[in-house]
Formats: C-alpha cells, sequence, structure tokens
C-alpha cells in the first residue's frame, strides 16, 4: 500500500500599506480562496489571520491529513511551539489554538516564492 501524501494548504496575508486593509490567501488543492474583508491591522496581523483561515479551509474539506505551509517565518515558528508569541499576537496564537483543538497540525515554512497561496495574493497587486 503506497503512503499518501499530506494535503498542502498554503497561507499568506498582507496589507496594502502596513498597517492596512488585511487580505488573506489561502491555497487548497490548486483553488485560490482570497478575503479581503478582515478589516485592519498590520502585515504580522495578515499573516496569523491567514494561518487561521487555512486551518478553517482544512477542517471544513474535512481534512486529517494535512500541513499548512507559509512564509512568515515567525509566524511558523510560534505556530509549531518553537518560539514565543510577542504580547500583540499571542490573542492570534490563542484563537488557532482553540480552532485547532487537540490535533494541532503542523505548520511548515516555504520559501516566499514557493508560497503558492502568496502567489495568488501578488496576483491581486500587478505592478
Amino acid at each position: 500500500m503506497a503512503n499518501r501524501a499530506r494535503t498542502k494548504v498554503f497561507f499568506d496575508g498582507g496589507c496594502r500599506p502596513n498597517p492596512g486593509p488585511i487580505e488573506t490567501a489561502v491555497m487548497l488543492r490548486g483553488q485560490a480562496h482570497i478575503r479581503r474583508d478582515h478589516g485592519r491591522g498590520t502585515h504580522q496581523d495578515a499573516e496569523w489571520l491567514a494561518l487561521i483561515e487555512a486551518l478553517r479551509w482544512a477542517q471544513a474539506e474535512g481534512l486529517a491529513d494535512f500541513v499548512l505551509i507559509g512564509d512568515a517565518l515567525a509566524v511558523v515558528r510560534v505556530a509549531s511551539g518553537l518560539a514565543r508569541p510577542a504580547a500583540e499576537v499571542a490573542h492570534h496564537l490563542a484563537a488557532f489554538r482553540a480552532l485547532a483543538g487537540e490535533h494541532v497540525p503542523p505548520v511548515r515554512h516555504v520559501r516566499r516564492a514557493q508560497n503558492l497561496a502568496g502567489i495568488a495574493l501578488n496576483r491581486l497587486h500587478p505592478r
């Protein structure tokens, strides 16, 4: 029996300007899910909200074995338990953990150029 690969759920968030209106992207199974109604905040807020959106999408799809992938190293390290959160983002970590419950999924870092959600988000802002 062949091992099935974990489903990759890419996430990215941003705001223009910083601080400013937050937008997030989640890439799941080749489909980009973009949200631009998160209100205002910083880039850090945007990255955390994107991570939380990615978890929501994975759960809504009923995925049991998935990995959340993003390019915001600080967020990935905190969500993975490798670093302590700064006070201003602790509420985002609490929201992520509450949503995950007992089964916190793995969160992995990828370079910006490999983040499919980041690529989708960048398409909203052609240069």
